[in-house]
């Protein structure tokens, strides 16, 4: 997730991604990108665009979380029809075998059903509709953080796998610095915690960290 907004190209980031799964497909492998909140993000900007939308008793809008995050009106230019449907129907969360895959350290993914399948059919209903109160539903969510840190952090972890499946956590959304205190280039291999259940593979790139690749076996 978040290959929108995170550099000066996010288009050009799409564009590899797509790239690698077809190139993937055609060796017999597979690439799975999943959803990130930056994604809705831009995909609401590009729908709704500044119209004022009342959530949870708040006034919002895309098009100023968006200018907030770094958007950038080239990459709003280049969603086409056929860009915007692709990325609305990513999968928000994916089980490889024993690893629960998702963009964001959060429980939130429960709000939308207890199986990945229903979570992901919950989640793409919603980004292919126009509701914009549900689109921020989406987007607020994704954008939670932290929830398995800290000492009730094992616990929440353990909670999520136990409803979705596997037997660890994969996530990106948090640096690892940000989520430990610890300044990014202080760091090179992706951060094990929560008792084990989760690992945290954003090493914070856009921000001067390194990027982390995580060998996941099993």
């Amino acid at each position: 997730g978040d290959l929108l907004d995170r550099g000066p190209d996010g288009l050009g980031v799409i564009a590899l991604v797509r790239r690698l799964v077809d190139e993937a497909a055609a060796a017999g492998g597979s690439v799975h990108p999943l959803l990130g909140n930056h994604e809705v993000i831009g995909l609401g900007t590009r729908l709704f665009g500044s119209t004022e939308v009342v959530h949870r008793g708040v006034v919002r809008t895309f098009e100023s979380i968006w200018a907030r995050n770094g958007g950038l009106e080239s990459d709003q230019d280049g969603i086409d029809a056929e860009l915007f449907a692709w990325l609305a129907g990513l999968p928000a969360v994916g089980l490889d075998g024993d690893h629960l895959l998702m963009h964001s350290d959060t429980l939130a993914y429960l709000e939308w059903g207890d199986t990945v399948d229903d979570v992901n059919r919950a989640v793409r209903e919603i980004l292919t509709g126009d509701d914009p109160v549900a689109w921020f539903d989406v987007l607020v969510g994704l954008g939670r953080r932290h929830e398995y840190a800290g000492p009730s952090g094992p616990a929440a972890a353990q909670t999520l796998l136990g409803a979705l499946g596997g037997q660890r956590i994969v996530h990106g959304h948090s640096i690892i610095g940000d989520l430990f205190d610890e300044p990014v280039d202080s760091y090179s291999e992706p951060r094990l915690y929560a008792d084990g259940l989760a690992l945290d593979i954003d090493g914070g790139i856009y921000d001067g960290g390194p990027c982390l690749v995580a060998r996941l076996s099993g």
